[in-house]
């Protein structure tokens, strides 16, 4: 008879005991959960902040050129290009916040939108969402709708363009609420070392 291994003990739950909530942060709100360890019984305060979803639209224009927004981003404190996306406002779908945000971020609107699903872009304390959405034959018909605190240049890429890897030597590529990044190449006014690009990868493309 042959000793097999015993599997690992799988993760479990935890149970909340209770919670509390900070001050509203503008962009979310703090909730301290109380949670107790299934295995060891022992309890821990867990940060939880609470999140309006998000959306990130991959829009195309009719001659297939991929839709994208450069802007200075002050968590990152550099120059980043990206799809368009942006916050879900309170009672709004998330196919309506993709049409608004494309829309006052560009003034590209589209007839013709598929979901491709969403992600959890921080389940270790985020409560949220990121849906994404396919947005086809794109044409400019609206100015852009920035906010005041807001300063948006727009370029449309082919996707042969898109594809190109940046040199990693000389760029630091990350991707924004998504497994995979797609490398996208730059314009000769940016240097490489103040860009990053936040760009998921849809194969469907």
């Amino acid at each position: 008879m042959t000793d097999e291994p015993t599997p690992p003990s799988q993760p479990r739950p935890w149970p909340k005991i209770e919670s509390r909530h900070g001050s509203h942060m503008v962009l979310f709100r703090p909730r301290w959960d109380r949670l107790r360890h299934p295995k060891t019984g022992e309890e821990f305060d867990r940060l939880v902040l609470e999140t309006p979803d998000w959306v990130n639209v991959v829009a195309l224009t009719t001659d297939r050129r991929l839709v994208l927004v450069r802007q200075f981003r002050f968590g990152s404190g550099s120059i980043t290009l990206e799809i368009p996306g942006g916050m879900v406002d309170h009672g709004e779908g998330h196919q309506d916040a993709a049409e608004r945000e494309l829309r006052e971020e560009t003034g590209f609107t589209s007839a013709r939108w598929r979901y491709l699903g969403a992600v959890e872009p921080n389940p270790a304390f985020h409560d949220n969402l990121c849906h994404h959405w396919l947005a086809e034959d794109c044409e400019r018909t609206h100015e852009q709708g920035l906010d005041a605190g807001e300063d948006i240049e727009i370029e449309a890429l082919s996707l042969e363009h898109v594809r190109r890897p940046v040199p990693m030597q000389l760029s630091e590529v990350v991707t924004a609420h998504g497994p995979s990044p797609m490398h996208v190449d730059h314009d000769d006014q940016t240097p490489l070392a103040h860009v990053r690009v936040w760009v998921p990868q849809f194969p469907q493309l």
